[in-house]
């Protein structure tokens, strides 16, 4: 399922939990394609904390609690890292990362917790939900299959790795635009990973974020960055990034653009991925400004110039995912629909 779709998914199951209706979720991806960061979101976007357990670092008796005596009887001490109303508030995110790589003994200690939100005394406020995620055997990582009982206490979810959703993300957190340029025009470096060779590092939506703070570091210290680059996303891929980003000095004039001069389109194709990028980033900017309707004007004018109508579509779509409504209120707009109409616009 594409992360747009499990984002609405999980938002859904954490509003559901106020009705008694909340399901715990697990969600299965290979390594770094942004469970844990799809989690983390939902808990900021509802203002809430994430309690992160990680199975995989404890004891049975980690999360059972520690045994103690009163009078003659023996009770158990909750461990104070578990959902309390008075320290962590009446909602909250309960998530149990790396499930898979617990050994069954710990595992088999959250049976309970999961399933009745409870252990022993203990109870999980009911304002708060149970996510959990973890990579699959295939992927190389410390994995144990997980035991049917444990499985049949989710709700289970396959994370799919989508380009589309990575860019809204991307742009949505600054990041660097030449990276974002970079993808569009390599597409299947978003993620290549081949547990079959079990590379250090490889690219992934979490390695290009790293990327992207190599380039901040580094970009004035040429003989230092491609290295830091492939260290981030593999040897191939850091090679690839920093030709791509000595390459922009090619660019045309994005001021021009902007100004609504009549600039010519790249011939190279990464160039014209580049600029597209670009001028999304500049509608981003321009976008509370007084004359964005002007701005957004001039950059649809100029994707209608693209010798590949889809070029240009992609550059719409990515500004309608970044800028919204306010796109479709500009005269240009129906125009460049007008010689597109043969292409579908996709959402």
């Amino acid at each position: 399922m594409r992360p747009v779709q499990l984002h609405k998914v999980l938002n859904q199951e954490f509003e559901s939990a106020e009705h008694g209706h909340h399901t715990p979720v697990m969600l299965w991806g290979a390594p770094g394609v942004g469970k844990s960061q799809l989690i983390s979101q939902i808990a900021l976007e509802n203002n809430v904390k994430v309690i992160d357990i990680r199975l995989s670092q404890m004891e049975p008796s980690d999360l059972r609690g520690i045994p103690f005596r009163v009078e003659d009887s023996v009770e158990w001490a909750v461990p104070s890292l578990l959902p309390n109303e008075k320290r962590h508030g009446e909602k909250g995110v309960l998530f149990l990362d790396e499930i898979t790589s617990a050994p069954p003994t710990v595992s088999a200690a959250a049976y309970q917790l999961i399933l009745d939100r409870r252990l022993g005394e203990y109870e999980v406020p009911e304002g708060w939900v149970i996510f959990a995620a973890g990579n699959r055997q295939g992927d190389r990582g410390v994995t144990y299959t997980m035991p049917a009982p444990l499985a049949n206490r989710f709700s289970h979810y396959e994370f799919d790795v989508n380009l589309d959703d990575w860019v809204a993300w991307a742009w949505s957190n600054q990041i660097d635009e030449r990276v974002i340029a970079f993808l569009r025009f390599r597409p299947e470096l978003l993620f290549d990973f081949d547990p079959a060779h079990n590379p250090v590092a490889f690219p992934s939506p979490r390695s290009w974020e790293f990327s992207h703070r190599a380039l901040q570091k580094f970009h004035d210290s040429s003989d230092l960055l491609v290295g830091t680059l492939q260290a981030c996303v593999g040897p191939a891929a850091g090679i690839e990034l920093k030709a791509f980003v000595d390459n922009l000095d090619n660019l045309p004039d994005i001021d021009a653009i902007i100004a609504g001069e009549d600039v010519a389109v790249p011939k190279e194709i990464d160039l014209q991925y580049a600029v597209a990028t670009a001028l999304v980033g500049r509608a981003i900017r321009a976008k509370d400004s007084d004359n964005a309707a002007q701005v957004f004007g001039h950059i649809l004018n100029y994707a209608s110039s693209f010798p590949q109508k889809e070029m240009g579509v992609m550059l719409v779509s990515d500004m309608h995912r970044a800028i919204g409504e306010p796109l479709f209120a500009v005269p240009e707009f129906s125009q460049w629909a007008k010689k597109i109409a043969d292409v579908m616009l996709y959402s």
